[in-house]
């Protein structure tokens, strides 16, 4: 094993010559050959362990272990302690996925303050098949269907770090062989009884069956997860090939929109082909499922504009010919500078009123409120002798729904409308030949 775990190590060109790797290892069997295996093929390594707290007893238990095990490696040695449960309730996770964020984020810590180059995990080739599996019934789509990749960048909590996996050329029995073999102690690893229920039926249920039916499946499987990483890789080329030509930035009309909006022409997807697949894999990194994306391409064939569609992270809108993109986002306040002793222009004429706004200081009522829009605002708009609903002024302004989001109202303490932030001022408060004090408002950079 050790001469596979070496070449393994080189073809996948894990871990550079010299540089010195983190090892994840909670004291299992796998992370225990990990180790050893590390040692002997003459790797600069140090070990951490993070201590999740549940099992009472347990977990201590095998934090001595580990810090026992680095201090017969003579290698530093990293450990901490989490509130996992306490966590997994304040973020809304399952225990394991409280579990993973926690350790990543302290693993991306520890690689940044100690100049690690990359962090090592103990996933092998069982592991890799059953994430196969998991993916592969998740829908996750063509780039899902890899399994665990040898290589890998995280980024998590602001931090980026190289994750290797070094164990995936082994299988589990591979593992418990080298363990027996080399007489290697370990602690029992309970983590099984914390993983996600779906991923312990297809270990106990699914690959058995499977193991059965066909003995080779495990070096069938491991093949075929290598031929499909090859192929996903050449498809997620031709994705991202794609999304440089189609996905445009849009300049919106609200001057105070506080994020970036992105934008497909709905013509340009209409052209993709498979139409389908490819618009899936585009809006992949936005968070949107093959469900919204069929609502998205029924909308679009049924000529629907004004739809917004949502994803976790995400809102989409057929907007005017285009598919229109931006983060979910609370609206946020324009910032105002108000000046009371503004000398009035002679001219008008060079004053933007997108990020300008002048008005008659005697007509303003009190202090200045800003909030937003809601149903059934009216305003006079500046130039016009009526009032209008802000909601139909907004509509035939051509603003998208996701721009009327953070449409902001200015108004005095009698609520009545000074300026529609950013978009038109209200033609109440106008200047005339008989102002005699000026406010003006600028818009903050």
């Amino acid at each position: 094993m050790l001469d596979r775990f070496r070449q393994y190590n080189n073809q996948q060109h894990l871990v550079p010559d010299g540089a010195e790797v983190l090892l994840a290892v909670s004291g299992g069997r796998d992370s225990v050959a990990m180790a050893d295996l590390a040692s002997r093929a003459g790797l600069r390594f140090a070990i951490a362990h993070c201590n999740f707290n549940l099992r009472p007893g347990d977990c201590d238990r095998d934090q001595r272990f580990v810090m026992q095990l680095a201090e017969g490696y003579g290698v530093p040695f990293f450990t901490t302690s989490f509130d996992t449960c306490a966590y997994a309730v304040e973020k809304g996770l399952s225990v394991e996925e409280a579990a993973r964020e926690l350790r990543y984020s302290w693993f991306a810590r520890l690689c940044r303050d100690n100049g690690y180059a990359c962090v090592a995990t103990a996933h092998h080739r069982d592991d890799s098949v059953e994430t196969f599996f998991l993916n592969l019934f998740r829908g996750t789509g063509i780039a899902g269907l890899h399994g665990i990749r040898p290589r890998s960048e995280l980024a998590v909590g602001g931090l980026s770090m190289t994750v290797v996996r070094p164990m995936l050329c082994f299988s589990r029995a591979d593992i418990d062989a080298y363990i027996a073999v080399r007489g290697l102690a370990y602690v029992e690893d309970h983590t099984n009884a914390e993983l996600d229920a779906r991923r312990n039926r297809i270990r106990h249920q699914l690959m058995p069956l499977l193991r059965e039916l066909y003995p080779s499946v495990d070096t069938t499987m491991q093949a075929n997860i290598e031929r499909l990483s090859e192929a996903g890789q050449v498809f997620a080329d031709r994705v991202a090939e794609l999304r440089q030509r189609l996905v445009k930035v849009y300049t919106p009309q609200l001057s105070t929109m506080p994020m970036e909006i992105e934008a497909i022409a709905v013509g340009e997807i209409s052209a993709l082909s498979p139409q389908r697949t490819l618009l899936f894999e585009l809006l992949r990194p936005y968070g949107f499922n093959a469900a919204t994306v069929d609502d998205m391409l029924q909308a679009i064939a049924d000529g629907h504009s004004g739809r917004l569609f949502l994803s976790p992270t995400h809102q989409a809108e057929l907007h005017r010919g285009q598919l229109l993109l931006a983060p979910n986002a609370v609206p946020r306040e324009p910032r105002l500078a108000v000046d009371s002793d503004a000398a009035m222009p002679s001219s008008f004429a060079g004053v933007d009123p997108s990020r300008t706004l002048w008005v008659d200081a005697e007509a303003v009522k009190g202090g200045l409120k800003l909030r937003r829009w809601q149903e059934g605002d009216r305003f006079r708009p500046f130039g016009m002798k009526g009032t209008r609903l802000v909601s139909d002024f907004l509509k035939d302004s051509g603003l998208s729904l996701i721009e009327r989001g953070h449409v902001f109202l200015l108004t005095d303490s009698t609520d009545t409308p000074l300026w529609l932030v950013g978009l038109r001022a209200d033609d109440r408060f106008r200047i005339s030949e008989a102002t005699r004090k000026a406010l003006r408002i600028n818009l903050a950079d």
